[in-house]
This record gives structure tokens, C-alpha cells and sequence, in this order.
């Protein structure tokens, strides 16, 4: 896969980086840290302008954060109830978690959306609830690309000052996503196992 990005950002340049974080939050399996890294390789190579670079990652995150805001605006919250009713049980909901889940968003929406952004797994699957809950898309789009910026900041930088060192990193980054993943696993699988509906 890194030859594969190498590749299309050097063909594309500030357009294959904007392309590759679309796809990276459309599709997750696409790291943004080897993207943004290598973005900041080109920097210190003097092939690309950080200024740039930046501004066409957060546009290509906030983007594709986007596409999952839209999905979930387009299903809605009213469509939930008898998804809720029917197989709540395998997501451990009842419709009052869900209306829980509605006020912590029309309260607290822009702060979740925007911490969301530092997580390494989960950072693109926030933006679908945000949807369902009808966060205001003006409010998820400033908080999302707020979050993506100081994110692709990070990256891009930590690119710019390892250099060519700076792929040894996914050497730990791939192993702490997937611990995060297989964690998230576990606790769901606790929950089903241990969860009883209240009503």
C-alpha cells in the first residue's frame, strides 16, 4: 500500500493528497499517517509547500467525514426506532440510550466531533452519528475540519522532521490501532454477553 500512495501523490500532488484523505475516511483502512507523513517527506524534499499540503489534507478529511454525516443525515433519527425496536438487543440499545444520545449531541455535538478527531481508530465512524442526530452541518463541518487540521498538523510535521525514518513509526502506529480495535471488540463482546434491556 505504501507504494501505492508514494505513487499517487507524486503523480497527483496537493490533488493525490485531498484524493487520498477522501478515500482514507470513506475508506479506513487507508492510514492518514502515511499519507500526511509522506506529505511531509516532500516538504523537507522542498516538493511540496507545508501551507498547501495542509489545507488539501483537512479539505480531503473534512470531506470524506462528510460522505458518513450525510449517510447518517439521510437515515435520520425518526428511521431508528423500529431498527432500535427490532435489533437493539446486538447493539445493547434501547430507544432510551438512543434519545440519550440525541440530547449529548444537541448539547455536547461539536466537542465530541472535534475529540473524536485524535482517536486512532474511530475518528471517521463519529461522523455517521453526527448525522443521525441532526448536528447542524455548518457546526460539524467547522468542528471536523478544526479537528482534522491540528491532527494533519501533527502528521505532517512528525513527516517533515523524520524524514525518510518517518515510515518506521507505522511500525507502532498499525500494532496501537489494531490493539484499539481488538479492545473495542472485547468490550462489545462483554456488553452483548452481560447486557439485559431495563424496559
Amino acid at each position: 500500500m505504501t507504494d501505492w500512495v508514494l505513487r499517487l501523490i507524486d503523480a497527483g500532488g496537493y490533488w493525490g493528497i485531498g484524493f487520498l484523505m477522501v478515500l482514507e475516511n470513506v475508506f479506513p483502512p487507508i492510514p492518514s499517517e502515511l499519507i500526511m507523513g509522506i506529505g511531509g517527506i516532500r516538504v523537507g524534499q522542498g516538493r511540496m509547500a507545508m501551507e498547501w499540503l495542509l489545507l488539501a489534507g483537512t479539505l480531503g478529511t473534512t470531506i470524506g467525514n462528510y460522505f458518513w454525516y450525510l449517510v447518517g443525515h439521510m437515515l435520520g433519527f425518526e428511521r431508528l426506532k423500529p431498527l432500535v425496536d427490532r435489533y437493539g438487543r446486538w447493539a445493547t440499545l434501547e430507544w432510551r440510550d438512543v434519545e440519550a444520545l440525541d440530547r449529548l449531541f444537541g448539547k455536547y455535538g461539536q466537542i465530541v466531533v472535534f475529540v473524536f478527531r485524535f482517536l486512532p481508530a474511530f475518528r471517521t465512524m463519529i461522523s455517521l452519528p453526527a448525522g443521525l442526530f441532526r448536528m447542524g452541518h455548518i457546526r460539524f463541518l467547522l468542528w471536523t475540519a478544526g479537528g482534522a487540521l491540528i491532527w494533519n498538523i501533527i502528521l505532517a510535521y512528525a513527516g517533515f522532521a523524520l524524514g525518510r525514518h518517518f515510515q518506521d513509526i507505522d511500525r507502532y502506529l498499525g500494532p496501537a490501532a489494531s490493539v484499539c480495535v481488538v479492545g473495542a471488540v472485547i468490550f462489545y463482546l462483554w456488553r452483548l454477553a452481560t447486557w439485559r434491556p431495563r424496559g
